[in-house]
């Protein structure tokens, strides 16, 4: 008995290092640092996760065999050792029971919805090869890589404070385009044909359009032909920020026919509506100053990523639309995702959520620089909102 407690003792710290330096990685880019800075620290995180592991197996192994063995340890642990596994131990409690609270099958703060998924295989679709480099030829014929399976998700969405003229009024989302010349840009065109023909009466793009400069010469033609009654908006992202200058994309895009939001607040008419719609583009760039919400207006709030959940609740945002998130790129069955660039971990990586009084939907996006998706399709939002 007592053997079996020390292997499970073991193994509980091995996994909460595991967790631990997870966790770290989520959070850390989440943050609006440079992509230098994230790419070090990511780098180094991930060595010491592999690395810290096996050194103490090297050089503490007369130590765990006989803790493993259920015997009296032959030399003292050392304090630093002690107090790290101690520290992996805890994060069971302090990490590990709100990762499992927020799981989706318990369904907290989750807004129950109508969704309906069609599944395309895009490569089948277009008569142009969509993997461009060696790295996405071979990725994209992987076991369960579904990164060309565009799920196009028709969802009935609930929003609390909905004004009853806009009870179903159609959204086209798009988020996370990640252009890198990896994939042929064809997938990208499918995917703003198939919204456009929906006939959405506004079409949203939550960011991430652009991770290498040449790929600015394709957003004339892939983004031109999109097409919603009250228009098509876009912010930009994090990856957005990879090239030189960003107003050269957001010049291309504007060019496209598209409005940007990013950093701003304009008053517009949706349907017979008043309403106002925000850009909040941080923390890589500015958040727009927005009035008191005391004027009566609809507000739609375009997001990169879900943490900003919080400053929408502050200014009276009734509907947010995000991505960044991916989705977690890959999902466990039943407990979802472990992977995702936010505060929260992956609490908000993807779905429909209600914190009063803001109702939010987080798109899985369309792509990514690191092509495995396991288990979590690409993702086409056509949102029909409706009055609760």
């Amino acid at each position: 008995m007592e053997i079996l407690f020390w292997w499970i003792l073991v193994a509980a710290a091995v996994a909460g290092h595991f967790g631990l330096n997870l966790a770290i990685y989520n959070r850390l880019n989440a943050f609006g640092l440079r992509r230098k800075t994230v790419k070090l620290w990511t780098k180094l995180f991930l060595v010491l996760t592999i690395l810290l592991p096996i050194l103490v197996v090297i050089f503490q192994w007369p130590l765990i065999w006989d803790l493993l063995r259920g015997r009296p340890a032959a030399i003292p642990i050392p304090m630093p050792l002690l107090v790290y596994a101690c520290v992996c131990l805890s994060a069971w409690i302090w990490l590990g029971l709100p990762w499992l609270l927020w799981r989706p099958l318990l369904g907290i703060e989750w807004m129950p919805v109508h969704r309906e998924a069609e599944v395309v295989s895009v490569d089948k679709q277009v008569t142009t090869p969509l993997a461009l480099s060696l790295r996405a030829k071979l990725q994209s014929r992987l076991p369960w890589n579904q990164i060309f399976e565009l799920a196009v998700e028709t969802i009935e969405l609930p929003v609390v404070h909905l004004p009853k003229q806009l009870d179903g009024y159609r959204i086209a989302q798009l988020s996370d385009i990640h252009l890198t010349g990896d994939i042929h840009p064809d997938y990208t065109r499918y995917v703003v044909e198939r919204a456009t023909g929906w006939q959405p009466d506004l079409m949203a793009l939550t960011g991430d359009i652009i991770d290498k400069e040449p790929c600015i010469e394709w957003l004339d033609e892939i983004f031109s032909p999109a097409r919603a009654r009250d228009g098509c908006y876009y912010v930009l992202g994090n990856h957005d920020t990879r090239i030189v200058d960003a107003t050269k994309t957001r010049d291309a895009m504007n060019a496209a026919g598209w409005i940007d939001l990013g950093g701003r607040a304009i008053d517009v008419q949706l349907g017979e509506v008043a309403s106002t719609l925000i850009g909040n583009e941080h923390p890589w760039f500015q958040r727009p100053k927005l009035a008191p919400h005391d004027d009566g207006r609809f507000r739609l709030l375009l997001s990169h990523s879900p943490d900003q959940i919080w400053w929408a609740r502050r200014h009276g945002v009734t509907l947010m639309l995000a991505g960044h998130t991916h989705g977690g790129q890959g999902r466990l069955p039943l407990l979802g995702p472990l992977l995702s660039p936010s505060f929260h971990g992956s609490r908000y990586a993807s779905g429909d959520f209600f914190k009063p009084p803001t109702t939010m939907h987080v798109t899985r996006g369309l792509s990514g620089t690191h092509l495995l998706r396991i288990n979590c399709r690409p993702e086409l939002s056509l949102i029909t909102l409706r009055a609760r």
